[in-house]
């Protein structure tokens, strides 16, 4: 990974990650060969925050259904980040 934005995808933004963001944890779509330190990096570098921890999690592929066709979502890698305390992004 050369550079931050190989390893950011996207942030998620969903009701779960709202709440979780009032205790320092922010959570992000990340790609999947990066690791928990890469993460660490690249967030400090694209925010120029200090990060306490990271975890990573892969979803899985769900079914869904548009009329008479099925399909599944993708699947991708997230991570919930920690920040240190006095720290913030804002999204």
């Amino acid at each position: 990974m050369k550079d931050y934005t190989d390893v950011i995808v996207a942030p998620v933004i969903t009701e779960k990650s709202a709440i979780q963001r009032e205790n320092n944890v922010y959570t992000f779509k990340v790609a999947k060969s990066a690791n928990k330190i890469q993460i660490k990096k690249a967030i400090e570098e694209a925010f120029g925050v200090k990060v306490k921890n990271v975890n990573t999690a892969n979803t899985k592929a769900k079914r869904k259904r548009v009329g008479r066709y099925t399909g599944m979502t993708k699947t991708y890698k997230k991570a919930f980040v920690t920040l240190e305390d006095g720290n913030s992004i804002e999204l």
